[in-house]
């Protein structure tokens, strides 16, 4: 068996963009309704159903970059991995094919710490307009920019990444089990079809419901996300945490489960479905 190639750069860096931004742009409502369900202030009082799209150029301005930096690590981190596995096999004469998740995951994971790079100053100025904080997001980014003489550049910084280390804490295992999950269906379709690639629509489908299943199980940390996004001063995790289950109970940790799930499902075929017809048309491997 021969190693797999490793993806062109700039392949998985154009195929990325433009699933990133295809998927941000098509399900900002969603995202929207969720944001506002997890809110401290309430619902109705963040915005309710209107002005569903507040906040959405902060959405154009960051998904391109943030979904390439996650692909090209992705794929480039999965290429290398593998590569080293085929190479021991030969050498070796044993197969080691049940480590083939566990290079997903890894490869995974650090695309996600290099998206979050891009993602979390993105997900603050979003979700603080999406709540209605501020009209639009050039003035979430003016009002946070303001604060540079009070709190200095330092601080301004700090406040861009407001909740790096809980993305961090969602996005880790939200792809640790969604990736794993798409390229163990992505096989198992190419050992049943006999084929090497497979298409657009097959890879949108094993999104979907790999992206349903890590965004239930995910909630809770995506909901102490957005809180800690949201708040008014920075707050630790722990505190936080106590402060939502002292107000609210347990249950205010799967508020916006159901547009979460519907969102990540329905993003999870536009994404990878998207995805994979660039990567096929691009590096001209199967159909797009």
């Amino acid at each position: 068996m021969s190693a797999p190639t490793q993806p062109a750069f700039t392949t998985a860096l154009l195929a990325g963009a433009l699933a990133g931004t295809t998927v941000d742009l098509s399900l900002y409502p969603l995202d929207t309704l969720k944001t506002r369900l997890q809110s401290s202030s309430g619902f109705l009082a963040s915005g309710g159903f209107t002005g569903i799209y507040r906040g959405v150029g902060s959405a154009i301005v960051g998904s391109a970059p943030g979904a390439a930096l996650f692909f090209c690590t992705y794929e480039y981190t999965k290429s290398f991995l593998s590569a080293r596995r085929h190479a021991k096999q030969v050498i070796e004469g044993q197969s080691e094919e049940w480590t083939a998740p566990i290079e997903h995951m890894i490869a995974a994971s650090l695309g996600e710490v290099a998206a979050c790079a891009v993602r979390v100053p993105t997900e603050v100025i979003k979700q603080r307009t999406q709540a209605g904080q501020y009209p639009s997001s050039l003035s979430t980014i003016k009002a946070i920019l303001s604060q540079r003489r009070a709190i200095g550049v330092s601080g301004v910084w700090m406040e861009l990444y407001r909740g790096w280390s809980v993305t961090i804490m969602r996005e880790v295992p939200f792809t640790v089990i969604q990736f794993p999950l798409w390229e163990s269906m992505k096989e198992y379709r190419r050992r049943k079809s006999g084929k090497d690639s497979i298409s657009a629509w097959e890879s949108g489908l094993f999104g979907s419901a790999a992206g349903a299943i890590a965004a239930g199980t995910t909630t809770p940390l995506d909901v102490l996300k957005t809180r800690m996004m949201l708040a008014k001063e920075k707050t630790a995790v722990v505190p936080l945490l106590k402060q939502i289950l002292k107000d609210s109970g347990p249950r205010a940790f799967f508020a916006g489960i159901g547009p979460r799930i519907l969102w990540i499902s329905a993003g999870g075929a536009i994404f990878l479905g998207s995805y994979q017809w660039a990567y096929n048309a691009l590096s001209g491997e199967g159909e797009p």
